[in-house]
This record gives C-alpha cells, structure tokens and sequence, in this order.
C-alpha cells in the first residue's frame, strides 16, 4: 500500500508526504553523516522539528536498492515498518507499507 511520496533533496535526502487515514505529515529524511557504528541508521525523518523515526539503506535479494524505515509516535499503537522504493519517475521514490501476516499454523486461524 502506497503511504507516502517523496524527492531527492540537494542534500541526498527526501522529502514528500506520508498520508494515511490517521497520519498526514510533511515529512524530510535527513542523512546522518556521523555514523559512528555500521547498525547505525541512515536517515533521521522529521515532521517540522519532531524527530518520527529513523531508516537504513537495504538491498533486495535482487540488488535494488531501497531504505527500510520505522515510524514511530506516542499516538500510534505501534511503529509502522516499511520501505522506500524509486519509482518510475526521474526523482520519484514511493513509501510503501504491507501489514504483517501471522504464520501459519499458529492455531489462530481456521484452514479449510
């Protein structure tokens, strides 16, 4: 699901809008170049002057780049996990997000 749409900034950050029924948020990621450990994260996101959450820069399996990211905020009953993509257009790149599915087999659900 598509939550947000971002551009490159001239500082090799983003910036763009996370929309979702209960969020709607001008939000940047700002690159962290003080990392002083590799587990460190990549990017700061930031709604005005309010830190949100954090992201790392990924590879799929197939060697696309993309940056996981976590949002977090005290109104939400828990971080949102997801991942920032390039899209098609020149500058483009796309917040996406897919809700966790629980294992089979957990004795949670019925299987026909």
């Amino acid at each position: 699901m598509l939550i947000g749409k971002f551009t490159k900034t001239e500082t090799s950050g983003f910036r763009g809008v996370i929309h979702t029924l209960t969020l709607n948020a001008e939000v940047t990621f700002e690159p962290i170049t003080d990392k002083t450990k590799d587990q460190m994260p990549d990017f700061r996101l930031s709604a005005g002057d309010i830190e949100i959450g954090a992201a790392w820069k990924k590879s799929s399996e197939a060697g696309t780049a993309y940056l996981s990211v976590n949002i977090d905020d005290p109104s939400l009953p828990a971080p949102i996990q997801c991942a920032m993509v390039k899209t098609g257009a020149e500058h483009g790149y796309s917040l996406v997000w897919e809700r966790r599915r629980k294992a089979k087999g957990n004795g949670n659900s019925s299987e026909f």
